[in-house]
């Protein structure tokens, strides 16, 4: 029977970090996956894909309404979906093979199949294709098996026309009409994918704004710039039911008013979240305990209630993001080792992949209201940035909340062009507790979108922004 100083359980970038840490650390590490391909969700059928769709058809969405305005004239502009979701899978394999270079270098034992636990200290492997189970003894377990989408038990989702984020990232025509259930994150994304290729969509929203757990402005100035390229957003109808009768599906939900409306497509995406994924892991042949929602009950060092088993990632609290799971896997892998690592859950960024992108860390306003904290508020458009107005970004803003009394910065909102990117010195500023007027007096290249952080410091500083 192998021995290993650490098994991890899920290859995600939650795991498959955790095992490079361990095996960085000196640590005999064991890695065990059912599928075929590392990555896990993220890699696979989420992060990676969903980012090579947005980008595809960012440009042909450009092709067809800027490149015109830049000097640029094309003519018998097409979309080739063949094309277009080879050049995914093309970017998932790269990725997904870096990730087995990666295990080979550091050394790692990868083990494909299901594993499960006998008891706190040895790993069943069950072949997923088949064939005898194998055992084997470790001395700590990271656990790291992810999310899946979650399922409306009165919809009957039959993953050709009414489909989960999964199905959605492989289809390979444009639709008719893609109705959207949930206007969170993925369920944006997605349908930004899909009307910049000319479907026409339609996202029915439960809550009365989207992204409703980030900042409230933004989810406002998101749907107003979505809504310009032909999104329609129903909020605050609650979705009843969902049919199909051959290529047609028909989506039912109650509006504000307590009305029956209908909405008629040819897919529907189901987007309402994620929930922990556990199944086949016997956790109670280890006595693990489990906490509400599914997920598992962790300590501030992300122990279990069982001494050397740790969960990271989706499977406990908090948001379900990637950098949040490895971040997680590099905290267990020094915490066994007897480190002291450190992660400051207030300071992990939320990102939306839509164009304009958003993102957010720290306190939203909300927040911060309910908390009868006295702060400030510093705004810049982008629309008043010089480096914006040349790429033709004017939409969006950077928003900084900053300290009434020290000029603390508390929390940072964006939505804008590579916000994505441009969070992490929103990130960096707070982790260093930086003040609002800090940032202002930092040089900022000219011209960069990053100089809108720079300008809605100022302007939280005393209302000093120069170019507003």
């Amino acid at each position: 029977m192998n021995q290993y100083d650490v098994t991890v359980i899920g290859s995600g970038p939650g795991g498959y970090v955790a095992a490079i840490r361990c095996a960085q650390l000196g640590l005999k590490t064991a890695l065990i996956e059912k599928y075929s391909t590392l990555g896990g969700t993220c890699l696979n059928v989420g992060c990676i894909p969903s980012k090579a769709l947005l980008d595809s058809t960012e440009h042909f969405h450009n092709a067809g309404h800027t490149f015109k305005e830049h000097g640029i004239e094309l003519s018998d502009l097409q979309i080739n979906m063949n094309q277009l979701i080879d050049r995914k899978n093309g970017v998932v394999k790269a990725n997904t093979d870096g990730i087995q270079f990666l295990m080979k270098k550091n050394k790692i034992d990868v083990i494909q199949g299901v594993g499960s636990f006998v008891d706190k200290n040895h790993i069943s492997i069950t072949p997923t294709a088949g064939g005898e189970a194998q055992q084997i003894e470790t001395k700590n377990v990271i656990i790291a098996t992810g999310s899946k989408p979650t399922v409306l038990p009165f919809i009957k989702q039959d993953k050709q026309r009414i489909i989960t984020s999964t199905e959605a990232l492989n289809i390979r025509e444009v639709p008719k009409h893609m109705i959207v259930i949930g206007g969170g994150v993925i369920g944006l994304e997605m349908a930004s994918v899909y009307a910049r290729l000319g479907a026409k969509v339609s996202v029915v929203e439960f809550m009365d704004s989207l992204i409703p757990t980030m900042d409230r402005a933004l989810g406002k100035e998101l749907k107003r710039i979505l809504g310009k390229i032909g999104i329609e957003f129903f909020l605050s109808h609650k979705v009843t039911g969902a049919t199909r009768e051959g290529d047609a599906v028909t989506v039912t939900a109650t509006n504000p008013k307590g009305e029956e409306v209908k909405f008629e497509g040819d897919y529907c995406l189901v987007a309402v979240g994620r929930v922990p994924y556990t199944a086949g892991l016997n956790l109670e042949a280890a006595g693990v305990e489990m906490e509400e929602r599914g997920r598992i009950k962790v300590d501030e060092h992300l122990q279990t209630n069982v001494p050397g088993i740790y969960a990271i990632g989706d499977v406990i609290r908090g948001a379900m993001l990637a950098h949040k799971a490895e971040e997680e896997g590099v905290f267990v892998a020094e915490t066994i080792v007897g480190q002291k690592p450190h992660i400051n859950y207030l300071l992990i960024p939320g990102v939306v992949y839509t164009w304009p992108e958003v993102a957010g860390v720290g306190y939203t306003e909300e927040q911060l209201k309910e908390q009868g904290k006295a702060y400030k508020t510093g705004n810049f458009p982008f629309r008043a940035s010089g480096r914006a107005r040349a790429s033709m970004d004017l939409d969006g803003f950077v928003k900084v909340l900053a300290d009434k009394e020290t000029d603390e910065i508390l929390g940072v909102h964006m939505i804008g062009p590579r916000i994505a990117d441009l969070i992490a010195e929103a990130v960096t500023a707070m982790e260093f507790r930086a003040s609002a007027e800090d940032v202002a007096r930092m040089s900022h290249a000219h011209p960069t979108y990053a100089e809108a952080m720079k300008e809605a410091c100022l302007a939280a500083t005393e209302n000093r922004a120069i170019h507003m």
